[in-house]
């Protein structure tokens, strides 16, 4: 597939933001533990492995996108120095479970509140990763639609799992603490819900340079999104839980 200067340029630099943005994050997390109570510790940890975690694969994306490009010519194909997608996917398998544990981990429910959500959000989002990734990589058309219908399928429990039963479990967090949450969930389906859009643009779309584009320019912001901002929002309620529990400003 043949990129014009501007539109690999554009991939290069999105890769670059991708990775620098989840690098940073990392950082922050990691050095704001001390602003919140023990308890909510784990929770910022979970979100640092999180960016950590795709900060490795952007790496990785990065490196391979500079490997499969030749002239501005980037191999699709299947060979040895092609473009290799399933780093996402890797991403994807680990990180997308540890998203979903860190806003149980947070709010801090009682074990087996936060063990039933556990056990029904982890396999889901398991399922619904590994169900997408065969279609991704598919040329029918026909086996890309079934992947997409059947990965949206544990994707629509999640949700029914996040707008249902942990609204249960809200009523007793402290003054704003739920409207939080309930940004924070908006925010998934917002994010998340590029994924499907971008893997729909693949089936209906041509093999072009700019179907190419969008996809990788689609697929990074929405991790920005999903990953940095969705952890800086756990850092803020854990921030709130903190304070509503006697912890002093350190500000």
């Amino acid at each position: 597939m043949q990129l014009d200067s501007n539109q690999w340029n554009l991939v290069y630099n999105v890769f670059s933001f991708g990775l620098i943005s989840m690098l940073a994050c990392t950082i922050y997390t990691l050095v704001s533990q001390h602003r919140v109570l023990p308890k909510y510790r784990n929770a910022l940890v979970m979100s640092s492995m999180v960016t950590f975690i795709a900060g490795y694969h952007y790496l990785r994306i990065f490196d391979s996108f500079k490997h499969a490009s030749e002239g501005g010519k980037v191999l699709l194909d299947a060979s040895q120095n092609a473009f290799n997608e399933a780093y996402r996917y890797v991403d994807w398998l680990l990180t997308v479970p540890l998203l979903l544990v860190e806003v149980i981990a947070v709010l801090a429910l009682t074990r087996e509140v936060s063990r039933s959500l556990i056990m029904r959000l982890v396999p889901a989002s398991a399922a619904m990763i590994a169900l997408g990734y065969p279609g991704e990589i598919s040329s029918v058309q026909n086996t890309q639609v079934l992947y997409g219908v059947l990965s949206t399928i544990p994707f629509l429990y999640i949700l029914y799992v996040l707008f249902v039963e942990l609204s249960k479990s809200l009523d007793r967090q402290p003054a704003g603490v739920a409207e939080t949450v309930g940004r924070l969930r908006l925010l998934l389906i917002a994010t998340w819900g590029v994924y499907p859009i971008a893997y729909i643009f693949n089936i209906v779309g041509d093999a072009s340079a700019s179907s190419f584009v969008t996809v990788q320019v689609g697929y990074t912001l929405a991790d920005i999104l999903a990953k940095c901002v969705f952890g800086l929002t756990i850092l803020k309620i854990a921030r709130m839980k903190s304070m509503a529990e006697g912890m002093k400003d350190d500000h």
